[in-house]
């Protein structure tokens, strides 16, 4: 008993000097203690507020099945990005505060985040597989114009890992290659072609709400982001000697896992559900996703100095 008494003592002492600053004694905070009920499981995940978001608008068996897949997404995205949040917010390789132990963890979150991705791509097939074509058809035409390329939660994963210069639309990435102001390169950015309409150039009621709904944050975020994102850093530690093999390793799996597993895991359902001859069936939001997909065609990579030439060339084609 004497050494459950010191440890308790020594408690309560660390509490008290705890709670000392907020101008009120530990006695205080324990009276509440006291009037506060038991935390349940339910109540702290909040179980029935998340049971409570899936609002389907057809009475179709299997758009609940789309709901809640894309919320599940959603949520690893959330997860994605507190990592890449804290990986940003880090000291920059090359300053007298980075050391060792910031490359360790910045690899811990590079291979969280690769794990996150990994078990989106590895139960798409809820999507792929799960669903009754037919309703599938019927339900989407509710939908309009909402699209998952509305997720604002990816282009923020894209734009913590990239600079902005990689992700300028292929046809004119290189002439903004040396580019720096982050708002040019924002407005240049890859995914508005995505939902513009080809012969005119229009931009669709998709795009619009998009930017509506997320400008001033992504503007904001490629402010913020400007020669700190996750490539930043790995290009300074290549650079400098500092790239550790394991680091390197797990930067190329989030690169493949984010820019071509994750999309194709994509185009394969829209090939499943959309594609029919002698046409395709139009995307929700007005997406040309035959060539919007494809990584080979936007060649998004967030990490090219860790690629080889071969390796770049043939991006997403293996698949």
């Amino acid at each position: 008993m004497t050494t459950l008494d010191s440890e308790l003592l020594d408690r309560l002492e660390a509490l008290r000097t705890k709670y000392a600053a907020s101008g009120q004694s530990l006695i205080d905070f324990l009276d509440g203690l006291l009037e506060a009920d038991y935390i349940t499981y339910w109540d702290y995940i909040r179980l029935d507020s998340l049971l409570s978001l899936q609002q389907p608008r057809t009475p179709h068996h299997d758009e609940p099945i789309f709901i809640m897949y894309h919320q599940i997404t959603e949520l690893y995205f959330k997860l994605v990005l507190h990592e890449l949040d804290a990986a940003v917010a880090a000291p920059m390789p090359g300053t007298a505060d980075w050391t060792p132990a910031h490359t360790e963890a910045l690899t811990e979150h590079v291979r969280r985040c690769t794990r996150y991705f990994g078990a989106l791509e590895n139960s798409f097939a809820v999507m792929t597989d799960g669903m009754n074509r037919e309703q599938f058809l019927r339900f989407r035409m509710a939908l309009i114009p909402a699209s998952g390329f509305q997720s604002g939660q990816y282009r923020m994963i894209e734009m913590a890992l990239a600079r902005l210069n990689e992700l300028v639309h292929l046809d004119v990435r290189a002439d903004y290659a040396d580019v720096h102001d982050p708002l040019t390169l924002l407005d240049k950015i890859y995914w508005r072609g995505g939902a513009t309409i080809a012969a005119t150039g229009e931009k669709t009621l998709t795009l619009k709400q998009f930017e509506s709904k997320y400008a001033k944050e992504f503007a904001e975020r490629a402010v913020a982001f400007s020669g700190q994102t996750v490539s930043d850093r790995a290009r300074i530690l290549v650079d400098q000697g500092g790239m550790t093999d394991e680091l390197r390793h797990a930067l190329r799996e989030l690169d493949a896992q984010v820019n071509v597993r994750w999309p194709m895991q994509h185009l394969k359902t829209a090939g499943r559900y959309l594609a029919k001859q002698p046409s395709d069936t139009r995307a929700t939001g007005g997406t040309n996703w035959p060539k919007y997909l494809p990584p080979k065609f936007q060649l998004r990579i967030a990490f090219p100095f860790l690629w080889t030439d071969a390796e770049r060339e043939a991006w997403g084609t293996s698949n």
